[in-house]
């Protein structure tokens, strides 16, 4: 039996160590960064604690999933492009299986106890959100200005429906941002080395700014086209955190007829109580979507929603360094992400509340999710359980 290389043995370690992530982490892109540090820098030692928090702090200034860009960017520190595949692979894995079979599953649901527990994944998503919008309103509008600035992004959703609301709101957000928030700049932190040179980050940059200007004029030639277009943009366009792909994906999917609002919030809930990232939500949409098969429709999501956070971060990072030194950046970053918290607050009430609270008794199932995240810290997964089994008291009431 042939030996394997130094190569080889490194791909199948990355695969191995980011398997296992994706079969424990829980409780979304926070603590999946807090796991990564315990494997990667503690217990590893791939990474430098300071090399680690510049890692960090470029994959939460850029669109995407930060939690997986950090992974795709260890996989590519570690064993090339293709440990960089390996990582996402494997992290990704278990969380898309299991929200395809729920999804393949879900159809066939049917009597009291299913539609109880389907309704009580709807109320957990109104816990979940407006958990999101509060911890990141703390964090991202922290003053009145970044806060005047959420409060636009909700009236321009609120006024232009749609994918054009959501582009919109993040638009003006960073232009304020640009003119309002330069105060708020920070020093420049540590560099970050990365080898990729730039020529490749060139090319990534082109194919990130290509794929989202060819894919809507190819878009309604082909179904598979309709897919990525709708996916790729949402992925493109996801400043702020995982949950902030709720509304981009709703916008997308659910406006167009696609999904409907039930099935919608119902796959949102069943994403909580799942481990790895919240981005493998757009499996689930995948295979619920008309006009192609299910598993292709779900791998078409799958990949699309996640290739243009990778290929912004392949782009970006030759150049990190001197683009922070740029004084403007992290105002308009400031005001993007002020601005996608409006954004995710007007989600939180159309559709997330709309669709699932229509009694009393559903507020207060959906207040408890909530206070049992914010004041008891319960993980994602134990609350997605308490109030879906809530969710099937409410029914037989």
């Amino acid at each position: 039996m042939a030996k394997q290389s130094g190569a080889q043995v490194r791909i199948s370690e990355v695969f191995s160590v980011f398997l296992w992530l994706g079969l424990t982490s829980f409780g979304g892109p926070v603590a999946h960064l807090s796991y990564f540090r315990t494997e990667f820098v503690e217990r590893r030692r791939w990474i430098s604690e300071a090399a680690y928090a510049d890692l960090v702090a470029l994959c939460q200034f850029l669109p995407g999933p930060a939690s997986s860009q950090v992974g795709f960017a260890l996989g590519l520190m570690r064993a090339g492009p293709w440990g960089a595949a390996a990582a996402w692979l494997a992290f990704t894995l278990p969380s898309a299986i299991v929200l395809v079979l729920f999804a393949l599953g879900a159809a066939v649901l049917d009597g009291p106890v299913a539609s109880g527990l389907i309704h009580g994944l709807k109320i957990v998503a109104v816990a979940i959100v407006a958990h999101a919008v509060w911890g990141m309103a703390r964090n991202l509008c922290p003053d009145k200005t970044r806060t005047g600035i959420a409060l636009l992004a909700v009236f321009t959703v609120g006024f232009l429906s749609g994918p054009m609301g959501q582009v919109s709101a993040i638009v003006a957000g960073g232009l304020a941002g640009l003119i309002l928030c330069r105060e708020a700049s920070m020093p420049t932190p540590e560099q970050l080395h990365f080898s990729i040179s730039r020529q490749a980050g060139v090319v990534a940059l082109i194919l990130f700014a290509g794929f989202l200007i060819v894919l809507p004029l190819l878009a309604g030639s082909a179904v598979w086209l309709d897919i990525l277009d709708a996916f790729y943009r949402s992925g493109a366009l996801v400043f702020g955190g995982g949950h902030v792909v709720l509304p981009l994906l709703e916008a997308e999917v659910v406006q167009s007829g696609w999904v409907t609002p039930d099935a919608f919030l119902t796959g949102y809930g069943a994403a909580q109580a799942v481990p790895g990232p919240l981005f493998t939500f757009a499996a689930y949409l995948g295979a619920l979507l008309p006009g192609v098969n299910g598993l292709a429709g779900a791998l078409l999501a799958l990949l699309a929603i996640f290739v243009p956070g990778f290929l912004l971060l392949v782009g970006v990072l030759p150049f990190w360094n001197r683009f922070r030194q740029w004084g403007s950046a992290q105002a308009l970053m400031r005001g993007a992400n002020a601005a996608v918290v409006g954004i995710l607050g007007a989600a939180l009430y159309q559709p997330v509340w709309t669709s699932a609270i229509i009694g009393p008794y559903e507020f207060a199932l959906a207040l408890t999710g909530f206070l049992l995240l914010t004041v008891w810290k319960l993980p994602a997964w134990a609350v997605v359980i308490v109030i879906a089994l809530g969710g099937l008291l409410i029914s037989t009431l």
